[in-house]
């Protein structure tokens, strides 16, 4: 891996495992609604002078159907949930959840794409979602304190955001193949904004919104969203999806840890066990970890 390569990987999971402290720091201020709308509507804003300037609009409004239906499931809904489980769950447990994302991807390739599901992969995902009934098991379960209905309808948020996330990769893989990545990235958050501003002005806050939760809101759009997808795709073409991908690796270490020094969030035995299994199979769902090859043959 280049120099630059690496400082753009860890920088991605810095800035990606900074939004869910952001998105912690605007929930209760904006409400789901009008947080994921300022998200992407910044976002758009960051973006859409790119497409521009790189003349890729003919190619937003050549395939802006699909593109739409992108922008719902990798963005709108996801944000939506993602904000609505922050009013309660910790930013390290959000990111947990995240890391759920290559195994929903896989699941849905495996059902819809007819990606051959090897016995590795297969593994991959009963080990992961075991590791997702651990962490929401641990966080329900009577000697914890047990979990309110609020918490628990948030963990199954963050469940759908990630279930949309893998949704959308295979959704764009099919239908969107050429179209290029920032300018779909730029008509997703676009589509996204058209989506949620009649929402949000329905449910934008009645008090005043503070100065600090505006900084953060504005963080994650601008930083988090817009220059974020920049330099992801600037990963992907130089180092390549594998490499790129493994960011996903990364980012729950620095939610944790910007939770910890910034929010005071608690680090807990039961995150770390369920995030390592959770992380155990989304490599082997990747391939960042493969099983010994013993004359295997294809799960159909």
């Amino acid at each position: 891996m280049k120099t630059r390569d690496g400082l753009d990987l860890f920088g991605l999971a810095a800035i990606w495992g900074a939004s869910f402290l952001f998105m912690r720091a605007g929930a209760s201020d904006f409400g789901p609604v009008a947080l994921a709308f300022v998200r992407v509507a910044g976002a758009a804003a960051v973006l859409m002078p790119l497409v521009f300037w790189k003349g890729l609009w003919p190619d937003i409004r050549r395939h802006w159907r699909p593109i739409v239906v992108a922008g719902l499931a990798s963005s709108a809904i996801p944000f939506l949930c993602f904000s609505y489980a922050a009013l309660t769950v910790p930013a390290g447990v959000l990111a947990i959840f995240n890391a759920t994302t290559p195994l929903f991807g896989s699941i849905i390739a495996s059902l819809w794409l007819k990606d051959r599901l090897t016995p590795s992969r297969a593994l991959g995902l009963a080990i992961g979602f075991g590791g997702v009934l651990y962490l929401v098991w641990s966080r329900a379960h009577p000697a914890a304190g047990g979990a309110s209905a609020l918490q628990l309808t948030a963990l199954l948020a963050c469940l759908v955001a990630t279930l949309g996330y893998g949704l959308a990769t295979n959704f764009s893989k099919r239908y969107v193949p050429d179209v290029p990545p920032i300018a779909l990235a730029a008509g997703t958050q676009l589509a996204s904004t058209a989506a949620l501003v009649l929402p949000a002005w329905l449910w934008w806050p009645s008090a005043p919104i503070s100065g600090q939760a505006w900084g953060a809101v504005l963080l994650l759009a601008v930083l988090c969203t817009g220059l974020a997808y920049v330099v992801f795709f600037r990963l992907i073409a130089s180092a390549g999806p594998p490499t790129a991908m493994s960011v996903t690796f990364l980012i729950p270490l620095f939610a944790a840890l910007w939770g910890w020094l910034l929010l005071n969030e608690s680090l807990t035995r039961d995150m770390v066990l369920g995030c390592a299994i959770i992380l155990l199979g989304t490599s082997l769902v990747t391939g960042m970890v493969k099983l010994p090859s013993w004359g295997t043959r294809t799960v159909s």
